[in-house]
């Protein structure tokens, strides 16, 4: 099923000029959902958890990579939504995989879906 979905994104996306046409060809984009593993303590918040500042240092390396586009917690914080750019699903679970959270527990992939971003108001970036 998620080979379907992957192929299925893969194409859908390929190649598509959206707003300014800044998304290279091949490459999706996904929304995907983090929420709170076995190992978040409740009792502190987001950034008085066991190692924030590595974290915090992982996500900004996949923001400078273009990997990840936007993100930030949602509501009362106990999930995330990040917009990310990507092969394919497989790439966002590995990319995501990386972070010293995942290895610890305090945050687990809650949901990827493929998303048609045909609406976007930022800045093209000229390269």
């Amino acid at each position: 099923m998620l080979a379907g979905r992957a192929s299925w994104a893969a194409g859908l996306f390929a190649g598509l000029a959206v707003g300014t046409g800044r998304y290279g060809r091949g490459m999706a984009t996904f929304a995907v959902t983090l929420v709170h593993g076995p190992g978040w303590d409740a009792t502190r918040p987001i950034r008085r958890q066991d190692g924030w500042d590595e974290h915090a240092a992982f996500m900004d390396g996949l923001v400078e990579d273009g990997f990840l586009i936007l993100g930030g917690p949602l509501g009362p914080g106990h999930r995330t939504l990040h917009l990310v750019r990507a092969a394919d699903e497989q790439e966002v679970t590995a990319r995501f995989g990386g972070d010293p959270w995942a290895a610890a527990g305090l945050l687990l992939i809650g949901g990827i879906e493929p998303w048609a971003l045909w609406l976007d108001s930022r800045p093209a970036v000229r390269s």
